[in-house]
C-alpha cells in the first residue's frame, strides 16, 4: 500500500515514534497530522556505535532519514519557539534540517502564550474540571481555531495582520486572564515575538495540503503519524478526559488535508500492557507490584512532562473498541520485552458491571466505564531475555501464545513487534509497504 497511517490504539505513548521511524526506511514522505508538543515520541537509533535518544514533539518522526520529507500539517497546532528549538537541537546533534526536509503547512494554528498561560490556570482553577493537561496551551489553540481567531504560520510574517489578530484575541483574553489571577499580554510584546519566529520559520513554511496530495496522486510512498491515542480522541475518546483533537485514523483527512479514499492501511499501535498519563477511567489500571513491575521495567514517565504513568495490563476490549473506529489493517505490538519476568501476564477480554452484565467494548460513558470491572485471561509468564529475538519463531513459548491470543481476539494481524527501544530491537512480520 502507499500510503499507511500509524494510530496509537490505547491511550498514547504506545511507541509510535519508534514505529514511523523504522517504517520511514521505506517511505518518501511521513506527515504529522494532528496534536501539537503535549505530544513525546522517542526514537533510539545507533549511531558511531553507540545508541542515541532522540525525543521529538513536532518533527515528524521520520526525520532522521535524510532522504525522506517532512511534513507538519495544518490539522497540528505549532508552537514557534519549540519547533525552533527542535531544529537547532537536530543540527546539533549532526542531522541536516532544511526547508527541502521539513515543511510547515501555512494554515497550522499557533499556540500563542496566552494560551499556555489560559491552560495552565484552568488546571489551577480549584472551580474548574481537572483533566490533567501538560500545560502546552493546546487545548486553547484548538478552541481558537473552531472560534475562528486563529493565528496561522503563515500570518508570523505579516506585521500588520500580527497586529490585528493579536489585539482582537488579547481584549478577550485579557479579560479573562485577569480574573482569574493570571498574566495578562501586551500587543506590542506578541507581535515582536511572532515576528521573530516568522523571521526564523519562513523558509519552511507552504502549502503543505498541496504538497501531500501531490505526493499522494504520485503513488508515493507516504506514511501519516498521528500522536497521542484513540481512547483521548476528542469524539471517540473518554470525554473529557481527552485530548483537542481527533487522534483517530479519520482525522487524517481532516488534519493532512486528503480524501478517505486515499488511505491505504492503518497500523494500530498497542503496548503489551497499557498505560494512561493524566486522570480518566482505566480499568485495568495495577496499583500493585505487577503494575511497578511496568512502569519501573518499561520506564513509564513522560517523555513531554515527566510524569509516571499509570500502568496495567493490556486490554482487548478497548483494543476491540480502537479497531472499530479506525479500521486496523495491521497491529503493531511494542514493549513485549517489558512483560519479561513476569510469573504471569493478564489480557483483559471484556468488563461486567454490578449486576454481571458483560461488555465487549468500553461504553460510551466514562462514568459507566469507570464502575466497570475487567475480565481477565491469565497465560504464563517467561522469564527470558527476548531483546535479541529478530523472528517470532525464537521468542519463548509464552511469549508467543501471549501474542496469538492477542490477535485471536482483535481479529487483526499483528504485523511488527518491538521488543526493544532500539531501532533494530523489532521483529517485523509483514512489511507494510509491500
Amino acid at each position: 500500500m502507499a500510503t499507511n497511517v500509524v494510530i496509537g490504539a490505547q491511550w498514547g505513548d504506545e511507541g509510535k515514534g519508534k514505529v514511523v521511524d523504522l517504517y520511514t526506511e521505506f517511505a518518501d514522505m511521513v506527515v504529522r497530522f494532528q496534536g501539537g508538543n503535549n505530544a513525546g515520541h522517542t526514537l533510539v537509533v545507533e549511531r558511531d556505535g553507540e545508541l542515541e535518544k532522540t525525543v521529538l514533539h513536532l518533527i515528524p518522526s521520520g526525520i532522521l532519514h535524510e532522504d525522506t520529507r517532512c511534513v507538519i500539517a495544518s490539522g497540528v497546532v505549532l508552537d514557534p519557539g519549540v519547533l525552533i528549538e527542535e531544529i537547532e537541537g537536530l543540527r546539533a546533534q549532526g542531522y541536516s534540517v532544511e526547508p527541502d526536509q521539513l515543511v510547515v503547512a501555512e494554515n497550522a494554528s499557533v499556540i500563542m502564550p496566552y494560551h499556555q498561560t489560559l491552560d495552565v490556570a484552568r488546571e489551577s482553577d480549584d472551580s474548574q474540571q481537572k483533566i490533567g493537561t501538560t500545560g502546552r496551551g493546546i487545548g486553547p489553540c484548538y478552541e481558537d481555531r473552531v472560534g475562528r481567531r486563529a493565528i496561522f504560520a503563515r500570518d508570523l510574517t505579516d506585521e500588520a495582520r500580527l497586529r490585528r489578530k493579536i489585539g482582537s484575541n488579547l481584549a478577550e483574553k485579557n479579560q479573562i486572564l485577569s480574573s482569574m489571577g493570571a498574566d495578562t499580554y501586551e500587543t506590542d510584546e506578541l507581535v515582536e515575538r511572532c515576528l521573530e519566529w516568522g523571521e526564523q520559520l519562513e523558509p519552511f513554511v507552504v502549502d503543505a495540503g498541496r504538497l501531500v496530495d501531490e505526493a499522494v496522486q504520485r503513488d508515493e510512498r507516504v506514511l501519516f503519524e498521528g500522536a497521542q491515542g484513540t481512547m483521548l480522541d476528542i469524539g471517540h475518546g473518554t470525554y473529557p478526559y481527552v485530548t483537542s483533537s481527533h487522534t483517530t485514523s479519520g482525522g487524517v483527512c481532516v488534519g493532512a488535508g486528503i480524501a478517505p479514499r486515499d488511505i491505504g492501511g492503518v497500523v494500530g499501535i498497542s503496548k503489551a500492557y497499557c498505560t494512561r498519563v493524566g486522570r480518566g477511567p482505566f480499568p485495568t489500571e495495577l496499583d500493585n507490584e505487577a503494575g511497578e513491575h511496568l512502569r519501573e521495567v518499561g520506564n513509564e514517565f513522560g517523555s513531554t512532562t515527566g510524569r509516571p504513568r499509570r500502568c496495567g495490563w493490556v486490554d482487548v476490549a478497548g483494543l476491540r473498541y480502537a479497531h472499530r473506529v479506525n479500521g486496523f489493517s495491521g497491529l503493531a505490538v511494542t514493549k513485549l520485552d517489558v512483560l519479561s519476568g513476569l510469573d504471569t501476564v493478564k489480557i483483559c477480554v471484556g468488563y461486567t458491571d454490578e449486576d454481571g452484565k458483560r461488555y465487549d467494548q468500553p461504553p460510551s460513558d466514562p462514568d459507566l466505564l469507570e464502575a466497570l470491572d475487567p475480565v481477565y485471561e491469565e497465560l504464563p509468564g517467561w522469564e527470558d531475555d527476548i531483546t535479541g529475538v529478530r523472528v517470532l519463531e525464537d521468542l519463548p513459548d509464552a511469549a508467543r501464545q501471549f501474542l496469538n491470543r492477542l490477535e485471536t481476539l482483535l481479529e487483526v494481524p499483528i504485523v511488527l513487534v518491538s521488543v526493544g527501544p532500539a531501532r533494530n530491537e523489532t521483529i517485523v512480520v509483514e512489511n507494510v509497504y509491500h
